[in-house]
């Protein structure tokens, strides 16, 4: 049967690609991704050649209709969105449900994620983790929804845009100081950077720059900064 196959991609250096994901892509019909620009240059890399159309957040529900049809012909099809997992705060979960609803497979090809990356050099994470993705760009919302994900006293993990690290990095330290977190940025790229501080640290370090660039991603600490000792 044709089948849809989400398929994780590297989410920076580019040999981040599992051996599964490159022969999947090799041997899929149609490979829809985010940008096909982007896409492009990791299917040159490893000589893919399948043919290639869009499907992003603007258009994901009439892409998933021409997916379905190209499914309905025989063919399968590979996506990816621009880096990590398909459908970890990107593209691909209402495709994946309407390519479901169709009554096609939908097949997991695992691979990097950013969320997953920070987590595995964090000292502290301590029990349950929250994933709560990109946070509203309005100050207000953003502000609420922080305090929410604080008052959990569990540990979360945000990504944010270089253009508001530094305010969302400043409602944190406003609302809780002492707690701990992990702001990676640039991840598995060339100039990768990790800081472990606690909230007014890092917001005092990221603050003082000229300009920050690249993608970020932050673990805030379970209240009082339980981490691995405490299992």
């Amino acid at each position: 049967m044709s089948t849809l196959y989400m398929v994780a991609t590297p989410i920076g250096n580019l040999e981040d690609i599992t051996l599964r994901a490159i022969s999947t892509l090799k041997q899929a019909d149609v490979i829809a991704c985010e940008d096909t620009r982007r896409t492009g240059r990791l299917l040159s890399r490893y000589e893919i050649k399948a043919r290639v159309i869009a499907c992003h957040a603007k258009n994901e529900m009439n892409s998933a209709k021409g997916i379905i049809g190209l499914l309905q012909e025989g063919k399968s099809v590979a996506y990816v969105s621009d880096a990590g997992t398909p459908g970890i705060s990107d593209p691909g979960s209402r495709l994946a449900g309407e390519v479901r609803k169709a009554g096609f497979p939908v097949i997991p090809i695992p691979g990097a994620s950013a969320l997953t990356a920070l987590l595995s050099v964090c000292s502290y994470i301590g029990g349950n983790v929250v994933f709560a993705g990109f946070l509203s760009p309005k100050a207000g919302r953003r502000k609420r929804r922080i305090n929410e994900l604080l008052a959990r006293e569990e540990g979360f993990v945000i990504y944010e845009s270089p253009f508001r690290v530094v305010k969302t990095l400043k409602d944190i330290a406003d609302a809780a100081p002492e707690r701990l977190v992990m702001v990676g940025r640039e991840m598995t790229k060339v100039h990768e950077e990790f800081v472990e501080k606690t909230a007014q640290e890092a917001y005092k370090e990221f603050s003082s720059r000229e300009s920050q660039k690249g993608e970020f991603v932050i673990f805030v600490s379970p209240v009082e900064g339980k981490g691995c000792d405490d299992h």
